[in-house]
């Protein structure tokens, strides 16, 4: 298996331009909202949702405002698996992120925010917003807030230059109310990744 993730990192970096990404993840839910999160207070699921994304990026400006931010256009799919708390659902996003530079450049930090559609209402929302007494939606909003640093910058193997690992929320609300009526339901998933700009 490492061999097939050398060699699909090796066909990206023969095509390199950077103006693209790929960003492969793998999270569970949580019972944290977004807040408790990013203070480190993260509660797990006791049926321990599973998601797993892709998602593709599209460099829109590099060094925005003549700092290292750089502005990407990104979209993805996910499948959560729900395993025996509801049906398996498939998810849609669309969304903008900034990442900014820091550290000679081996960390990012990115906020992206948009759209988001599930083919389904996932459990830990409808389980949210039954205890809230809350409506859940197909349509919410989208943040994805991430933590990463490049393994090229670590690494004297030539081919993971530009491939970055890290954490990301994977956050989905209503925006207290804004959409669809939505005003405290939700969902959190955090995940770990692997990014590759080519």
């Amino acid at each position: 298996m490492k061999y097939f993730f050398l060699l699909l990192l090796f066909f990206l970096d023969l095509i390199a331009h950077e103006r693209y990404s790929l960003r492969g993840a793998f999270g569970v839910a949580t019972n944290s909202d977004y807040g408790q999160i990013l203070y480190g207070h993260i509660e797990g699921h006791t049926g321990k949702p599973k998601v797993y994304a892709l998602d593709g990026g599209y460099l829109l400006q590099k060094n925005l405002f003549d700092v290292p931010l750089d502005l990407y256009l990104h979209g993805g799919v996910a499948y959560f698996d729900e395993g025996t708390l509801g049906s398996d659902i498939h998810e849609t996003t669309l969304y903008v992120k900034l990442y900014y530079r820091f550290l000679n450049e081996t960390l990012r930090f990115g906020f992206g925010e948009g759209a988001s559609y599930t083919s389904g209402i996932l459990f830990s929302e409808y389980e949210s917003a039954r205890s809230r007494n809350d409506n859940t939606s197909h349509y919410l909003n989208y943040l994805d807030t991430s933590l990463d640093f490049d393994l090229g910058r670590v690494s004297d193997m030539e081919i993971l230059e530009k491939t970055y690992i890290g954490l990301v929320i994977k956050h989905r609300s209503g925006i207290f109310g804004l959409i669809n009526n939505v005003k405290k339901g939700g969902s959190n998933y955090n995940c770990f990744y692997v990014e590759k700009k080519f």
